[in-house]
This record gives C-alpha cells, sequence and structure tokens, in this order.
C-alpha cells in the first residue's frame, strides 16, 4: 500500500511538474516572440527614419517603411493580452497613421516622434527583466 502511494506521488509530481514546464514554456515562448518582434520593430523605425532622411531621393522608402512597422504590430498585437504594451502598440499605430497621412498630403520630412517613442516603450515593456 505504501508503495501505491508512493506511485501517486510521483506520478502526480511528475505531472504537476510537466503542467508548470510547459505553462512556462509557453509564457517564456510569448516573451521571446515579443523581444523578436520589438527589435524587428526597432529596425522598422530605424529604416524609416533612414527613409525621412533620404526622402528627397525616394519618398516612397516611408511608405514601405510604415508598412514594415504595421505588419510587425499586427505580428505583436496577435501575441500579447499585456495592457502596457497593447497601449505601447495603439500609440504607435496612431503614430504611423500620422506619419501615413502626412506623407500622403505632401509632407516629405513629417514628424516621426510618436512613431520613434511609441517604439521605444515597446521595447520597455518587452524587455525581459
Amino acid at each position: 500500500m505504501k508503495r501505491r502511494r508512493t506511485l501517486t506521488l510521483a506520478v502526480a509530481t511528475a505531472a504537476a511538474l510537466t503542467t508548470f514546464t510547459l505553462t512556462g514554456c509557453g509564457a517564456l515562448d510569448k516573451a521571446m516572440d515579443c523581444v523578436r518582434t520589438a527589435d524587428a520593430i526597432a529596425t522598422s523605425v530605424s529604416n524609416l527614419q533612414q527613409a525621412v532622411s533620404n526622402a528627397s531621393n525616394d519618398v516612397t522608402q516611408i511608405e514601405e517603411s510604415l508598412t514594415a512597422i504595421t505588419q510587425e504590430l499586427d505580428n505583436l498585437n496577435n501575441t500579447t493580452n499585456n495592457a502596457d504594451l497593447s497601449k505601447a502598440v495603439d500609440d504607435l499605430s496612431k503614430g504611423v497613421e500620422s506619419v501615413r497621412t502626412a506623407v500622403r498630403e505632401g509632407d516629405a520630412t513629417p514628424d516621426i516622434t510618436p512613431v520613434t517613442d511609441a517604439a521605444a516603450e515597446i521595447g520597455k515593456v518587452c524587455t525581459p527583466g
């Protein structure tokens, strides 16, 4: 009887550890997705800054950079339920739309401060620790 109780305890412990490990890995995977996406957004924002600097040569680079940021935001939005991150994503989306509107209205060097500020906030929220 004692052996059966020990075996039952061992099985229950193994099941609990497996559940914890799978749950922990899921959270870790989600955090790593956030970090990777934040890094991709940072790269896209850097490309946007470069595109705005070179707008006199090719204005279409600005639109391409904005599209890349939007795609990364969609990826990030699909992988999070964090309120702070959702707010930062919303702020970045608004900044992207503001820049897009300015470019459509003929501004070849739009103010991208809202985009860079929101991207920095996403970087903070996604940084582990």
